[in-house]
């Protein structure tokens, strides 16, 4: 679920990463707006009935294909080398 809400967020990300590195030790007092921005739109998502929903089908179905398969999902998807 985090990391969709990350990806659906990436533009408050980006800006957050930007400020974190461009303003190094002192990032805790200048980021405080990027941060607030960031923390804002995953709690919209976090709060999100839909987007809860959504994330709770997309585990299930995870979960299901790992009982049948007993491969986890990163795993499978994961290319299997051409050269051996």
């Amino acid at each position: 679920m985090r990391e969709k809400a990350r990806e659906r967020c990436s533009e408050q990300v980006q800006d957050f990463t930007k400020c974190c590195k461009d303003s190094g030790i002192l990032m805790v007092v200048k980021c405080r707006k990027e941060n607030s921005a960031l923390k804002e739109c995953l709690t919209a998502y976090y709060n999100d009935p839909a987007f809860y929903e959504e994330c709770k089908m997309e585990y299930l179905k995870e979960r299901e294909e790992f009982r049948k398969t007993g491969i986890p999902t990163k795993k499978r998807l994961q290319k299997l080398p051409t050269s051996m």
